[in-house]
């Protein structure tokens, strides 16, 4: 029998094993992961954006989670050599309404504990990147770029390496519960575990009502749709260029995201109709 069983080999899934086995090493720690390797699902689909946390409410947990774990993410590439760069990126305003929600962005990043946030005007954010155009920006420069399926990856050897234990293949269909244990039923075989860590992402209030407790909430995804720049086009884009968020919408927008790897992602969390339609309209 294990101590902690884990649902979930996605980046919070992996964190939490690997900081459980790192500060309670006499537990017994297994993650169970559905698919026949770690971060395929949203760990793996993701712009690799290490964000700021320019956006999230003061005071919020979000935002000072965000902030540190930017901290803490650019400080465990760099330990662990996984490439990584923080290369800033620009908020940009294409009109005065969009320019009057900027200060506002501001002066949240700044009371959220960002350094350098600074407000661009037309030319100054032609010199960081030549082809856009707009009325007023921000340049924030704590934002980076990572690979987080390497990330996850070290979390997962890391997490074994202190002991816990790594099944794939193992999807949950059912739970059984005894006086002291849970029997978690899966497809690769039954696990016991005294207790149960859901780190199933998408699927979390699914696996919450398969064990028979109401989460009182459903998970309704976003899908977002990216399109990479042809090569002859890359050079557009130096590095992260984000659009004033309206707030009518629960979006980032469509912006545009230096990956790691040198291409370039333009898209958004929306439609690829809604996606297609505003990168037509900005004119690439």
């Amino acid at each position: 029998m294990h101590d902690i069983a884990v649902i979930g080999g996605g980046i919070v899934g992996l964190s939490v094993a690997m900081q459980a086995a790192e500060r309670f090493p006499g537990l017994r720690v297994l993650i169970l992961e559905k698919e026949s390797g770690v971060a395929q699902h949203q760990t793996g689909h993701n712009s690799g954006v290490i964000h700021s946390g320019i956006y999230y409410k003061t005071g919020s947990l979000k935002a000072r989670l965000c902030v540190q774990g930017a901290r803490e993410m650019v400080e465990f590439c760099g330990h662990h050599g996984i490439a990584h760069e923080v290369c800033g990126k620009v908020i940009v305003a294409i009109n005065a309404e969009e320019a009057a929600r900027l200060e506002g962005l501001r002066k949240r990043g700044e009371a959220n504990g960002l350094t350098g946030v600074e407000a661009l005007g037309p030319e100054a954010l032609r010199e960081i990147e030549p082809h856009v155009v707009g009325v007023k920006a921000l340049k924030v420069p704590s934002t980076g770029i990572t690979d987080y399926v390497q990330v996850a990856r070290k979390y997962a050897e890391t997490a074994v390496e202190r002991g816990a234990e790594l099944k794939t293949g193992a999807g949950v269909i059912g739970f059984r519960t005894a006086s002291d244990e849970v029997v978690i039923q899966t497809r690769g075989g039954d696990f016991t575990a005294r207790y149960v860590i859901n780190c199933a992402g998408l699927y979390s209030d699914q696996i919450a009502r398969m064990a028979g407790h109401d989460p009182e909430i459903m998970i309704v995804p976003f899908r977002g749709e990216y399109y990479d720049l042809i090569p002859q086009r890359a050079s557009l884009v130096r590095n992260l260029i984000y659009p004033v968020p309206d707030p009518r919408f629960p979006f980032l927008g469509v912006h545009f995201t230096r990956r790691i790897s040198g291409t370039i992602d333009a898209g958004a969390e929306c439609s690829a109709g809604v996606a297609a339609r505003r990168i037509s309209e900005n004119g690439f």
